[in-house]
């Protein structure tokens, strides 16, 4: 899960820059370093699949281009990143090699769901309908 989130911002960038050309065009050379990285990460995802799992990316990168919304391309890239990811411990390895490591002490911390909230260290917190704040 943390390499997904690692990987996210990158390929988001790609896929903005690029559409779904990010999967065929070369590197090009005044390319950003974000786009750039997300690029040899969703070329390395295409060399190891088969011609299903290749259209099966391809499709995922059109829709996610074609959106044109951040949020909508990191979430379906992810989802594909996590399933490709979850069977295969090497190519783990590759990606994890191609994106820096995170900085030490640093705490992925993930909410997902309506109403959902997520922190490091939390005082107060209150979800649902009808609530008031605590006074101090």
């Amino acid at each position: 899960m943390q390499l997904v989130e690692q990987a996210g911002p990158y390929l988001t960038a790609a896929v903005g820059a690029y559409g779904a050309a990010v999967l065929t065009r070369a590197q090009d050379a005044a390319a950003d370093a974000t786009v750039t990285r997300g690029q040899r990460i969703l070329q390395a995802l295409w060399r190891r699949r088969d011609e299903t799992g290749q259209a099966e990316l391809e499709r995922a990168v059109a829709e996610a281009a074609d959106e044109q919304n951040d949020t909508f391309t990191a979430m379906t890239l992810g989802r594909l990143l996590r399933r490709v990811l979850q069977d295969d411990a090497e190519l783990r390895a590759e990606l994890s090699a191609m994106l820096p490591a995170p900085a030490a002490g640093s705490v992925a911390i993930t909410a997902s769901g309506e109403r959902s909230i997520a922190a490091q260290h939390i005082g107060t917190a209150i979800t649902g309908d009808g609530h008031t704040a605590p006074r101090p």
